[in-house]
């Protein structure tokens, strides 16, 4: 079997439980024979390369370091779950200052040592800032750079499709959008099951109000309820995805849910989000989000959330205010 492409990719975060599910969806997916882990833990990315090789997959070549400069130079393409997991009791935000430092510093050594990266796709939460950071300090364009906002219109879907009976492909056009988060803006507008418009059916016998509201719940409290059910925050559905969006960028099939990425539009300004994408070997590009009003202004109150969050990054001093991201990033 041949692979899309040769060139370098490289996962950050290998030794943990996203990390090493990334390099293995990668190599499944036959995305390049070229596929590079790095992580500063050396016995746990020692054996994940050893887990990798009894694999047996025919000719992936998985090399890997625990220094960045060697594991970064070359790298046409990267995907990071180098930061803190979340745990039980906690929100995506309680990671806000750890990890948007280690964002900070990925996008440094991005800069440094593979400023001819094609395209970044970010894991770690909370996920919008801290790909919003990691796009500031790395001097890649906003197409360049990608976050997983996918999970949320999939667990949409997931709970729909559990709810009415019906297979999960059934329900078409679930969406979310906004941060990747409890604040998500959850669209009803776009969805339907087995070809009949969701809103046809909210606060029937078949979907009451009730059972609408506790739904949604469900959905926003959807990676909160893994913790409790496995012990540990999500890894197998985040890896899978952000693959399928980085083998998207590298001309593979096409990603056929919300990407988060960098807005800069009237009323959504300077931010990264959950958008309606497209991911092509030209990086990522959005459309314009419609939905009705009352949709419209649940996503105005999630970007609102995630501007807050932005701010407490710029008063912590890890990225610069607005007015100054140009000095950093020329692209921005």
């Amino acid at each position: 079997m041949s692979f899309l492409t040769n060139d370098k990719l490289t996962i950050v975060g290998a030794a943990g439980m996203i990390g090493s599910n990334l390099v293995q969806t990668a190599a499944i997916m036959r995305l390049t024979p070229n596929i590079c882990l790095y992580d500063p833990f050396a016995l746990g990315l020692e054996g994940v390369v050893e887990e990798m090789r009894h694999c047996g997959f025919q000719g992936v070549s998985f090399t890997y370091s625990t220094d960045v400069e060697e594991a970064f130079t070359g790298t046409k393409y990267m995907i990071s779950s180098g930061g803190a997991p979340r745990k039980e009791g906690m929100t995506r935000e309680d990671l806000l200052k750890g990890n948007t430092e280690i964002a900070a510093q990925l996008g440094k050594d991005i800069k440094s040592y593979c400023p001819e990266l094609k395209h970044l796709t970010v894991v770690f939460n909370p996920t919008d800032i801290t790909g919003l950071v990691a796009l500031i300090h790395s001097g890649l364009k906003p197409s360049q750079v990608t976050t997983l906002a996918a999970l949320d219109s999939i667990r949409l879907q997931s709970e729909l499709a559990k709810h009415f009976g019906v297979k999960q492909g059934m329900v078409t056009g679930a969406r979310t959008y906004g941060g990747h988060g409890e604040e998500m803006a959850v669209f009803v507008s776009t969805t339907k099951i087995d070809g009949i418009p969701l809103t046809d059916l909210i606060g029937t016998s078949k979907l009451t109000d009730q059972e609408w509201a506790d739904l949604k719940v469900r959905v926003t409290k959807g990676g909160a309820n893994i913790i409790r059910l496995r012990g540990r925050s999500s890894f197998q559905s985040p890896s899978y995805n952000s693959v399928g969006m980085i083998r998207a960028t590298m001309g593979g099939k096409a990603f056929r849910w919300p990407s988060g990425c960098y807005v800069n539009i009237p009323g959504f300004e300077h931010i990264m989000m959950g958008m309606e994408t497209t991911l092509d070997k030209n990086g990522v590009s959005f459309d314009e989000v419609k939905g009705t009003d009352a949709e419209m202004a649940d996503l105005k109150e999630s970007y609102e959330h995630l501007v807050e969050l932005r701010d407490e990054v710029i008063a912590m001093g890890i990225i610069p205010t607005v007015d100054r991201w140009n000095s950093v990033n020329p692209n921005l």
